[in-house]
């Protein structure tokens, strides 16, 4: 029997995007911000990159590599890291991203800078060749393309968290985990069920005790918490899309719209 996906029922729902909006070219030093104030996404074709966030910390990247920020971290880039060398030019793609806003689940868990080597993720090296190549093109619908082959490096390089996320806590690590994964998938893909502890164990194979302690442990929260912000980021997201209160409690697992209105309000439902 085939393992279910792991990502697709979160990234089914809560939408990943990405805006490029530097590729080619990177000399010296700058502060490589975009335009929004979410995180962000640096891919490096080669050479030596110097990335100094705002505690001072540097973070020296061996390219090809890809750098992903999940949430607004100020930081700076500079290819001057060593100082005996004259500034070199290193090819840079780089992206404003949302991984679904700030109540994302997604999120928890995530380092404020994850730097995967490329040469331990072939696909991310893929993506890059293909980013690069339409970025010296100028042909119809470019900008859409590399924002498309951006947001398809945050996947990689969310599937390359997940195989790589033992002794770390959040969502990622629970879905590394061969038991919670099985539940946290039907959490993502059926939200609106009458879920349980007792229920949710099941699906994890494990006793009700042993699965919250668990999951706590994993992921951070509770089973229950975990839920109960799993259903609002989609109700939060539901709502910007236009879906009525009513029509949205009933999706999301909520018995009514006003038990909805307490929850996004910050009461207990």
């Amino acid at each position: 029997m085939n393992q279910p996906d792991r990502l697709a029922a979160a990234l089914q729902r809560v939408r990943i995007t990405a805006r490029v909006f530097h590729a080619g070219g990177f000399c010296g030093t700058g502060a490589v911000l975009g335009e929004r104030a979410g995180g962000h996404l640096h891919l490096l074709r080669g050479g030596r990159l110097g990335l100094e966030s705002g505690q001072g910390r540097l973070i020296e990247v061996m390219g090809p590599a890809a750098v992903l920020l999940p949430r607004a971290h100020r930081h700076h880039l500079t290819t001057d890291v060593d100082e005996r060398s004259d500034a070199a030019t290193v090819d840079l793609v780089c992206a404003d991203i949302d991984l679904g806003g700030l109540r994302n689940p997604l999120e928890h868990g995530l380092p404020d800078v994850m730097v995967v080597p490329l040469d331990q993720a072939q696909p991310l090296a893929t993506v890059l060749e293909l980013l690069f190549g339409e970025a010296g093109g100028q042909g119809c619908g470019r900008q859409v393309v590399l924002d498309r082959l951006a947001e398809v490096a945050i996947v990689h390089v969310l599937r390359h968290a997940i195989d790589r996320a033992e002794g770390r806590t959040g969502l990622l690590a629970g879905l590394a985990h061969p038991a919670l994964s099985r539940a946290l998938v039907r959490l993502h893909e059926q939200p609106s069920a009458a879920w349980t502890l007792e229920r949710m164990a099941d699906e994890a194979g494990m006793s009700r005790s042993v699965f919250a302690e668990t999951f706590a442990e994993v992921v951070g929260m509770t089973p229950g918490l975990y839920l109960r912000n799993w259903r609002l980021q989609l109700a939060r997201a539901r709502l910007d899309e236009g879906a009525t209160l009513k029509q949205t409690a009933r999706e999301v697992g909520y018995a009514s719209h006003a038990a909805l209105s307490r929850a996004l309000s910050g009461s207990v439902p």
